[in-house]
């Protein structure tokens, strides 16, 4: 079967003050747009036009910042992970790449990835920071439309999350699902699992400084409604992690999280909530 690839790099450098365009370069089904805005930062969509990742696609997006250059990073809508079509179908395989020259900051902010029953997805996010260089990173996950009545219990997913400073790896986070680990036995919500959850979000924050967030994100995310969420802030790094009943509710606690983190800047205009 005919199988997706696709590829996009965008390259900003600072200039005056401001961040613009130095390079962009993309291939098959991977496009990068850069839409007019008002904000003093610019945003990089990125957008699938596969519609979707399948067993065998391969997807890849990299942003590569010079010194002292700052962007918002995104995609245009919920990336899917459809059926691999069986074991002879193979994984896709979606890599995202970072690169942040010194005192360079990026804001990747994705919106939700929906997996679908049957999917197999391998993915990679990794951010190299010179010295002085930041990130803030987002990543949430859906397992299925509760509207559509949809439920996943096949599945093989392996999402990995890096951030390396030189060669020295500051965060790293990896995230697994599969079919069995869905239909485990046992009584009562599992909290070290899902907990009953198809949504899961991720948020990390590395910067110096980065844990002082972690105070107002509790004050912020207490209470929430349909959603939970937890918060950690140590040595240049504040980590929160979200689960909830379904994909909008999560949407909405991710939303008001990433108020706090980016000092109540608005989110990207292709987001939809």
């Amino acid at each position: 079967m005919q199988r997706a690839s696709g590829a996009a790099l965008v390259e900003m450098i600072a200039k005056a003050g401001r961040t613009h365009l130095a390079d962009l370069w993309q291939s098959g089904s991977a496009k990068a747009m850069l839409p007019r805005i008002h904000g003093p930062d610019p945003e990089v969509v990125f957008l699938n036009t596969a519609g979707g990742l399948t067993g065998g696609d391969v997807l890849r997006y990299a942003l590569d910042l010079g010194p002292g250059a700052r962007a918002v990073a995104t995609t245009q809508t919920a990336e899917r992970a459809y059926t691999a079509g069986g074991p002879e179908g193979g994984r896709a395989s979606m890599q995202v790449r970072l690169t942040l020259g010194p005192g360079a900051h990026a804001d990747w902010l994705p919106q939700e990835t929906i997996l679908y029953d049957g999917a197999a997805l391998s993915r990679r996010t990794r951010a190299d920071l010179a010295p002085g260089a930041s990130v803030l990173m987002a990543e949430m996950l859906v397992l299925g439309r509760a509207a559509m009545g949809e439920a996943v219990a096949e599945l093989a997913l392996s999402d990995r999350r890096e951030v390396w400073r030189g060669a020295v790896p500051v965060l790293v986070d990896p995230f697994a699902l599969t079919g069995a680990s869905l239909s485990l036995p046992g009584t009562g919500p599992r909290p070290a699992l899902l907990a009953g959850a198809r949504a899961v979000a991720m948020l990390a924050l590395v910067a110096n400084g980065a844990e002082d967030a972690a105070g107002p994100l509790r004050s912020a995310l207490a209470g929430l409604e349909g959603a939970e969420a937890a918060v950690s802030g140590w040595d240049g790094r504040c980590l929160v992690r979200l689960r909830a009943a379904d994909g909008l509710p999560m949407k909405r606690a991710v939303a008001r999280a990433l108020h706090i983190l980016r000092g109540g800047v608005s989110l990207p205009r292709v987001w939809q909530i």
